[in-house]
């Protein structure tokens, strides 16, 4: 039995309240597909290619194996990362964006910019 996500949770949810109009707010939706300390980093390593458990490990030292796998796995069962199980000795597993992780892109760049932004504050005397 698998875990539920707190998207599908709230999906769920604004399913059985029929007398809440609206109440499938867009912010809290992708707080609660994307949010959490690991997931925007987990997804920035993913855009580019795909990249096997092993390299999201060592590119991401702080984060213990027990959360790097349930964020991967509510990533999947969100629809944003797809896991590719390739059988060959040994297995070798490949995550990757899939469609609807793709979409996240644009907004990867503006928070890169922001972000680039913020570190050259101090520069700028800002």
């Amino acid at each position: 039995m698998s875990k539920v996500t707190k998207q599908q949770a709230a999906e769920a949810y604004w399913g059985h309240a029929p007398l809440l109009d609206n109440v499938a707010c867009p912010v809290r939706t992708g707080l609660n597909v994307l949010g959490g300390k690991w997931k925007l980093l987990i997804l920035s390593y993913l855009l580019d290619q795909p990249r096997r458990y092993g390299e999201l490990r060592r590119l991401m030292p702080e984060i213990t194996e027990k959360m790097l796998i349930q964020e991967l796995r509510e990533l999947e069962a969100d629809g944003i990362v797809q896991r590719t199980v390739h059988q060959q000795v040994p297995p070798r597993v490949d995550y990757s964006l899939t469609e609807q992780g793709q979409r996240v892109r644009p907004v990867f760049m503006e928070l890169l910019g922001w972000g680039l932004n913020y570190l050259e504050r101090d520069k700028a005397g800002s």
